[in-house]
């Protein structure tokens, strides 16, 4: 029982001693000191280069699957894909969720996108 009472003190003086080192502890503010500022100045510009640089950047892949999703070879299957979400959303009950017919369009814009993928990559 002694031992007991000598967790729960010696837990509750760690408790009491964190808190207040958390409590005592300078917060410093890097707007204040002004060290954040002369850093943000020093390698701002990089970094706004690098952003617009990203931005400029299209994923060739997104592309050509959007191509693809518009192509003839793929029409056939985007058609059935929208009658049968058509079909789905009008009924209130069922059981449908139209998840082949996703699959097979989605592997057929992949199988199209595949094609000429590599050759636009660097």
């Amino acid at each position: 029982m002694a031992d007991d009472d000598d967790t729960k003190t010696l837990e509750a003086a760690t408790s009491e001693s964190i808190e207040s080192e958390a409590d005592e502890a300078p917060v410093e503010d890097s707007s204040e000191s002004g060290e954040g500022e002369e850093n943000e100045e020093a390698g701002g510009g990089e970094e706004e280069d690098e952003e617009e640089d990203e931005e400029e950047l299209e994923d060739p892949q997104e592309t050509l699957r959007e191509k693809c999703g518009e192509s003839r070879a793929c029409a056939a299957l985007k058609e059935e894909l929208n009658r049968c979400t058509e079909r789905v959303e009008s009924r209130t009950k069922t059981e449908e969720k139209c998840e082949q017919e996703l699959f097979d369009f989605i592997h057929c814009i992949d199988q199209c996108a595949s094609r000429s993928l590599f050759s636009k990559l660097k």
